[in-house]
């Protein structure tokens, strides 16, 4: 919540600081600046801290983790880490794609994945006591199965170190592996199994240069032939100029892919190098799309300014299975 890109010299030969944004995002390093607009009263947030988030801060570094709230710049830290939700980021914090829209440092991986690493993430979601737990990835296409085995392998240490914690994955889009992989990450059962399409087909070339529209939505779809009783997730993010239209085709096109929870979100500039605002969509517009998608069969929808994937994950995913029991007369 995507694609090889040729480095910097002056990055390939010096040790990388990611607090600088040359060096965290080398491939935009010389794109011309997009202004970046003043956000409206309705996506304001309260600067994170309080005893919640310290205490959350020091669990993740404690154990050595990346989160995606702090790497994408996420808005809702505060909201969330105050009551100890944290999204766990594995396999590193370099991404081997360049989205135009995404916070998280691109470039080569320096490292091979860390066997160490899913131990680390079940002993922190059992710290932090957690009843759900959102982990998601960066993109990593120098490895041959994208890091199949390493979210299955974290998969299964969160359920033998926590058995109540339901798991909830966003994954990358396996676009370079053999088809075989997702049925790895499928056998390990996530309670939920979230990819995100981003934004509107037309979009992409511009937006998400190294994936692929429909590769992602055929990814959700075969889920749900792999098993019939996992949930599927995938959200866009709206303000990138994308039209109304363009939405409901996309909430069709999920349908069609029988997937279950859709998120629409504010998509947010992170620095003057990445793809600008196109608008801010006001409340009224996210109540409209939350409406039709409710009529076009999702199960559950978050549609707000700043509905993130793993925003209310929670509480999101018990109305989540309480709207399929409901369908299927289970009370």
């Amino acid at each position: 919540m995507l694609w090889g890109i040729q480095a910097d010299p002056f990055v390939r030969h010096t040790v990388r600081d990611l607090k600088i944004p040359e060096q965290r995002h080398p491939e935009k390093a010389r794109r011309p600046d997009n202004p970046q607009p003043k956000k409206p009263d309705w996506i304001r947030v309260k600067a994170p801290g309080g005893k919640g988030y310290a205490e959350t801060h020091k669990i993740m570094r404690e154990n050595k983790l990346v989160t995606v709230c702090e790497e994408a710049g996420c808005p809702n830290v505060g909201e969330c880490w105050s009551q100890g939700h944290a999204t766990m980021m594995i396999m590193g914090e370099v991404c081997t794609r360049a989205c135009t829209f995404c916070n998280i440092a691109t470039g080569k991986p320096p490292e091979a994945l860390d066997a160490f690493e899913p131990g680390r993430v079940a002993h922190a979601v059992e710290k932090l006591g957690l009843n759900h737990v959102v982990i998601t990835s960066v993109d990593r296409d120098d490895i041959e199965d994208g890091g199949a085995e390493h979210f299955a392998q974290t998969i299964r240490a969160v359920r033998h170190r926590s058995p109540k914690t339901t798991i909830e994955i966003l994954t990358p889009d396996f676009l370079k592996c053999d088809p075989s992989v997702l049925e790895v990450v499928v056998e390990a059962r996530p309670d939920v199994f979230n990819h995100n399409l981003e934004t509107v087909p037309g979009l992409y070339p511009e937006v998400r240069p190294g994936a692929r529209y429909f590769h992602s939505l055929r990814l959700l779809q075969r889920v749900k032939e792999l098993d019939p009783s996992m949930f599927t997730k995938s959200g866009i993010m709206v303000g990138l100029g994308e039209d109304r239209q363009a939405v409901h085709a996309v909430m069709d096109d999920m349908r069609a892919a029988d997937i279950d929870f859709l998120t629409i979100g504010q998509y947010l500039q992170p620095t003057p190098k990445h793809h600008r605002v196109d608008r801010f969509v006001t409340p009224e517009e996210f109540k409209a799309y939350e409406k039709a998608a409710y009529g076009k069969g999702f199960l559950m929808v978050s549609a707000t300014p700043l509905t993130r994937s793993s925003y209310h994950a929670g509480d999101d995913f018990a109305r989540l299975r309480a709207a399929r029991n409901a369908k299927l007369g289970l009370g």
